[in-house]
């Protein structure tokens, strides 16, 4: 285990239960969905190829336009 995830459980030891079964549950999803991608682009190592080529396609065609944090 690295130091700073050890200071980080230190950390965590010292919440409720709640709070502790809380950031468990946020940690252990966040884990889930990563395993998930993982699967997904090991099945087919080429998609995540293909959508960057369409989007750069899309890009030099001028069918994008620059994210506006403001109006998300």
């Amino acid at each position: 285990m690295t130091e700073l995830l050890e200071r980080a459980i230190a950390k965590l030891k010292t919440l409720s239960a709640s709070e502790q079964d809380a950031l468990a549950s946020m940690i252990l999803e966040e884990l889930e969905d990563d395993r998930r991608w993982d699967q997904v682009f090991s099945c087919s190592p080429d998609a995540l190829a293909k959508l960057a080529g369409t989007a750069m396609a899309e890009y030099h065609a001028g069918k994008t336009q620059k994210l506006d944090p403001e109006t998300l």
